[in-house]
């Protein structure tokens, strides 16, 4: 059990990670963000988004699912039994996030469509871990020469 919940917290925060390089990417390089911007004033972060193109907030949403997929098989590739459960896990806390910053940041209502989409990616890694599980079970053992 230990190591089923020890695979989860890191499963979140390697999703974490790969949401947050992501971000940096798309707000340093890609669209940098205008000196002198606050970052904690919802509504000098807000305006900011506001002048951003639809590329930028695909980005985004790749950030976003990027977490949960990636998160998601972290989680299920480390546990010790239930890998989709663990992903599944990662999933809605990533859905809760995304939730979170839809109700704190203004985009474009298009962005709607990840929501869901965190789940389904999160089942996709638990699915491929089973699977990949599965595989190694039937797999006939090595006989020595």
């Amino acid at each position: 059990m230990l190591r089923n919940v020890l695979a989860t917290i890191f499963g979140l925060f390697v999703g974490m990670c790969v949401n947050m390089a992501l971000i940096q990417l798309n707000t340093t390089v890609l669209y940098p963000m205008p000196e002198g911007l606050d970052t904690n004033d919802p509504a000098q972060f807000n305006a900011y988004l506001e002048t951003l193109p639809a590329l930028a907030f695909v980005v985004v949403m790749l950030a976003h699912l990027g977490q949960a997929l990636v998160g998601g098989w972290v989680a299920a590739r480390l546990s010790h039994s239930r890998p989709k459960l663990l992903a599944m896990i990662v999933g809605v806390f990533s859905l809760l996030g995304g939730i979170a910053a839809m109700m704190m940041f203004k985009g474009p209502a298009w962005m709607a469509i990840e929501l869901p989409l965190y789940l389904v990616l999160a089942w996709l890694a638990g699915s491929l871990e089973e699977k990949r599980r599965a595989a190694l079970s039937t797999a006939e053992p090595a006989q020595d020469a």
